[in-house]
């Protein structure tokens, strides 16, 4: 049987979470960025597609 790849995304933190809400602060603690240039490699779910959504003004996904 052959394995089945999973989709992934890929995301880099491109704005610092200083004077932003605290709840933006923890969306990225929870993608796995915590400082500038950060990237990180994750599942493509539509609840990780939520969380990039909502720190969209701080973060970039690479292609």
């Amino acid at each position: 049987m052959a394995a089945k790849k999973k989709q992934t995304v890929t995301v880099q933190q491109i704005a610092s979470p200083i004077r932003r809400n605290e709840d933006q602060r923890q969306t990225l603690v929870g993608l796995g960025l915590n400082k500038m240039n950060k990237t990180r490699e994750l599942e493509d779910t539509p609840s990780v597609r939520g969380m990039i959504h909502k720190v969209r003004h701080m973060v970039r996904v690479v292609e």
